[in-house]
């Protein structure tokens, strides 16, 4: 929705039941490293970053929203050799089998409009899966303050599916507060990041999702997350 026409807005209930939300092509068969891979999207060492921490700690774990299928995440507890707990969550569970040698890996059907860790991770990643999440914003802030003291935060965000309750685009003031909160935004790679736990808080209030919004820069159908303030 390019215009400013007041969106049609569904709550997280009804959202969850969308088709968009439960999207089948996006992030289904990522892998680790190489083509098509979370090192090529990110672009992030996620094992020599998490070889990093284990060597530095003696310990580390991964937390992966929006995993889909869980591919990436499996590999990588392959090469890690059970040294990392690794956790994926997706809405759908059209998970690959994880190889019972593989106790270090869990993979979580729920959704992340409520759902809450037992724990901090040195590193949070969500691969191009905010385009189907409602408050996409108060998601952000809830994984920040899922950190360890010192980990890892990076996510796709596209400025474009923020919107205000009259539709009209509100992208870069949503930037600029994310960016005065201690984040790092990368405009090309549409990629948000930041290291350490925080704390943030925006002045934006969640209204509801337009599931209606059509595709965005991936060219995929994606969700519009409309705010107040």
């Amino acid at each position: 929705m390019d215009s400013h026409e007041t969106p049609l807005l569904k709550d997280d209930a009804a959202l969850i039941r969308s088709e968009i939300v439960a999207n089948s092509a996006m992030n289904r068969e990522r892998g680790i490293a190489g083509a098509n891979s979370y090192t090529q999207d990110l672009p992030f060492d996620v094992l020599g970053y998490l070889r990093e921490r284990v060597a530095r700690q003696g310990h580390a774990a991964w937390l992966d929203l929006c995993c889909g299928s869980g591919r990436a995440l499996i590999e990588a507890g392959t090469a890690l050799a059970g040294s990392v707990e690794i956790h994926g969550v997706d809405l759908v569970p059209l998970f690959y089998p994880v190889p019972a040698a593989l106790a270090n890996v869990r993979l979580e059907a729920a959704s992340l409009a409520d759902w809450e860790p037992g724990r901090a991770y040195d590193l949070i990643t969500c691969v191009h899966g905010l385009h189907y999440v409602g408050d996409k914003l108060g998601l952000l802030t809830r994984a920040l303050s899922w950190l360890a003291g010192e980990g890892r935060f990076l996510a796709h965000l596209d400025p474009a599916n923020l919107r205000g309750a009259d539709g009209a685009p509100i992208g870069p003031a949503v930037l600029k507060a994310l960016r005065g909160g201690g984040l790092t935004y990368d405009s090309r790679r549409r990629l948000l990041s930041g290291t350490g736990r925080r704390a943030l808080r925006l002045p934006f209030r969640y209204l509801g999702a337009d599931d209606a919004a059509g595709p965005n820069y991936t060219g995929q159908p994606a969700v519009n997350s409309c705010y107040s303030g």
